[in-house]
């Protein structure tokens, strides 16, 4: 066997995850958010192929970036008025060397083949970092839960699991929320599963209620997890939350319980959004009067103005980014931040992004912190609490068991932990001190393509 020199293994892993690239484009045309997700991957693996031409032998790459299965079906539903309404649904079931497919369902207009693929395939190396036995899935639909009554919302979901329940199970596939998905969509759907199969398999969906087999800390645990690994990058230059003034983006989910916490540490967070517009409050967000609004009455942003007359309320989300800030948390989607957000951020001071959402921040934004030396968070490690979690109830449900949300908090403190120090130790080894960017991607990607040799091709 021939030695390669350094430059030759080089050139070698730089010709090999180009030729993979160009087929990934080639075998699904017309899917931006798939190939970008695939891209930025890619790229930050070429020293790891340039050491280690086994992964290249075995064909690692082009493996992981083919799912092992795509399901796409309709889900007709009737709404209020008695009309027949049609909707497309997904699962993509990208890995599972790990353990059983995870990954959240989206309920937004945007989702598409393209979408759900870019999710899916980034939550392999997002669930690997975690530690937890869990693969790489994600579905969702077009269907859109605002403005949707419960009761439309429900025969949705029902139609919805009636055909998912085909594919999922708990050592098979185990979806949680996403966009759109919260406690009601998820409420609807498991007990769909239990009438179609007649039995309670608690496991089969993350992100359940209390009372029947949810886990404490779990709609915490995305934003929560997000400002612990953010609060690790800050130490590592000797800044912290105190005193800091954050902006964050969105005010769902993971939105909410990101400014809890970053309050919790002593941060003044001044700024959120939805859809429609943001709101900027110089004296610092009522955390109370959002959980109110968007938790409760399922209201817009802008009414949150009513309540505290101080704040400014301006249309379009994507002015968010405009507001002065410390530390900038994007929560809400993907791309929301492209290089002239990321250059408006700069110019105002910004020392840290962590990404809370799915790859909200463009390829051009990413290499401007970069450069400019902003401390930045990758979605596939900032954003792992959600999942991790989740796999912590899965554990909770398989051993008919429910911890406290303290020692939920605190196991989800330290895997955060754990995957920045991972990211760390991965960037250094292959060249990229600082780069926690290549340090996710190849700390997630090199356990996977590991396990994928053990098992043989398959």
């Amino acid at each position: 066997m021939t030695t390669l020199t350094s430059a030759q293994a080089q050139t070698s892993a730089e010709s090999y995850v180009q030729s993979v690239y160009e087929n990934v484009v080639r075998r699904n045309p017309h899917e931006a958010e798939f190939h970008q997700a695939v891209k930025e991957i890619f790229d930050s693996l070429v020293p790891v192929f340039a050491v280690h031409p086994e992964y290249i032998e075995h064909n690692i790459l082009e493996r992981i970036a083919e799912p092992d299965r795509v399901v796409t079906f309709r889900v007709p539903w009737v709404d209020d008025e008695g009309n027949v309404r049609v909707n497309r649904g997904f699962r993509v079931q990208f890995n599972s060397v790990l353990g059983p497919y995870k990954g959240g369902i989206r309920f937004h207009p945007s989702v598409n083949a393209s979408i759900v693929k870019f999710l899916g395939f980034e939550q392999i190396f997002k669930n690997s970092l975690t530690g937890q036995p869990i693969g790489g899935g994600k579905g969702g639909s077009d269907f859109d839960p605002k403005g949707k009554s419960d009761g439309e919302v429900m025969r949705f979901t029902q139609s919805f699991m009636t055909e998912l329940y085909k594919y999922i199970g708990p050592d098979t596939d185990v979806p949680a929320g996403d966009i759109g998905v919260g406690a009601r969509e998820i409420g609807f759907m498991f007990g769909q599963y239990k009438r179609i199969r007649g039995g309670n398999e608690a496991g089969v969906l993350t992100g359940k209620g209390i009372g029947y087999g949810g886990s404490l800390a779990r709609k915490e645990a995305t934003g929560y997890g997000c400002v612990y690994f953010v609060q690790e990058m800050l130490a590592s230059r000797g800044l912290s939350f105190r005193d800091s003034t954050v902006v964050v983006s969105g005010s769902g989910n993971v939105s909410i319980y990101a400014i809890e916490k970053a309050q919790q540490l002593g941060a003044k967070v001044v700024a959120c959004s939805d859809s429609d517009g943001y709101i900027y409050d110089p004296d610092g967000l009522d955390l109370e009067t959002i959980k109110q609004l968007k938790e409760v009455e399922r209201k817009r942003i802008k009414e949150y103005t009513l309540a505290r007359p101080q704040a400014v309320y301006t249309e379009g989300c994507s002015g968010i980014w405009s507001v002065p800030s410390d530390i900038a948390l994007p929560c809400a989607t993907q791309n929301e931040i492209d290089e002239q957000a990321a250059l408006l951020l700069i110019e105002n001071g910004v020392k840290a992004i962590g990404e809370g959402a799915n790859m909200p921040c463009n390829l051009e934004a990413i290499g401007a912190f970069q450069r400019e030396d902003v401390l930045f968070g990758p979605a596939k490690a900032a954003n792992a609490g959600g999942v991790a979690v989740s796999a912590l109830e899965m554990a909770q449900n398989s051993m008919r068991l429910a911890w406290t949300f303290e020692e939920v908090d605190a196991k989800l403190h330290e895997i955060m932990r754990n995957i920045y120090g991972r990211c760390v130790d991965a960037a250094e080894r292959y060249g990229y001190s600082g780069n926690l960017v290549v340090g996710a991607n190849i700390a997630g990607f090199v356990k996977v393509a590991d396990a994928a040799i053990a098992q043989g091709v398959v």
